[in-house]
């Protein structure tokens, strides 16, 4: 039986190991020894992106703020439903998750970086939210496990009030946001609520029908 083979590993700014592993033609990311994601369970990264570009496909020049390349099935999904004059700003921090989908070798998303509609900041997405007003018809957060089960406590700001007020911010009118989370969260829910959003919550699986339960906060403006 094949074992899962450490192929690279980079160090994340709060100096934990994030490590991408392989085992016959699957990748997994880890840090810590704790998976975060695998090409094996990607629906509901893919429903994220479909639930909050929806509406965004009948708009004029769709601009779309993606916060989290992981295996690029989020990006890819949100391509699908885009029209061709659509912006997607891929934000994702970490230099080593970016060179590995880019490269040939790792049948990841190296076509979809490549698309023309796509831009790629080595940023913090919670920085690219503070620097923008109403430049955004959809923002779509998969940077964590969620708002309670952080694996990096950084992530925490983009979950508060305060957060998600800019949030709110950086959206144009009729504007749309989803957050992944690993688990229900009906504290998170109220939050978003007083944070001034329509709220709808989601259940999906990791794949198409089995698997646990993921969870996806809709807010829209």
């Amino acid at each position: 039986m094949k074992k899962w083979t450490a192929v690279d590993t980079a160090l994340m700014p709060d100096g934990k190991t994030i490590s991408l592993y392989e085992h016959d033609g699957s990748y997994s990311v880890r840090v810590g020894g704790a998976e975060l994601m695998s090409t094996r369970r990607h629906a509901s990264e893919e429903r994220i992106a479909q639930l909050a570009c929806a509406h965004a496909k009948a708009v004029s020049r769709p601009r779309v703020l993606i916060g989290g390349l992981g295996f690029g099935f989020t990006l890819k999904a949100a391509l699908s439903v885009l029209p061709s004059d659509a912006t997607v700003v891929m934000a994702e921090i970490l230099a080593a998750v970016v060179a590995w989908n880019r490269n040939p070798s790792f049948p990841l998303a190296a076509d979809a970086l490549a698309d023309r509609r796509v831009m790629v900041l080595q940023k913090d997405v919670a920085e690219i939210i503070r620097e923008s007003r109403g430049a955004f018809d959809a923002i779509v957060l998969d940077v964590d496990n969620g708002p309670a089960a952080l694996s990096t406590e950084g992530n925490r700001r983009l979950y508060t009030a305060k957060g998600l007020r800019a949030i709110r911010t950086a959206l144009r009118p009729r504007g749309c946001m989803a957050i992944w989370s690993a688990a229900p969260d009906p504290a998170f829910e109220r939050l978003l609520a007083h944070a001034g959003f329509a709220v709808d919550v989601e259940r999906c699986r990791p794949r198409a029908n089995s698997g646990g339960w993921h969870t996806i906060f809709v807010g829209r403006v």
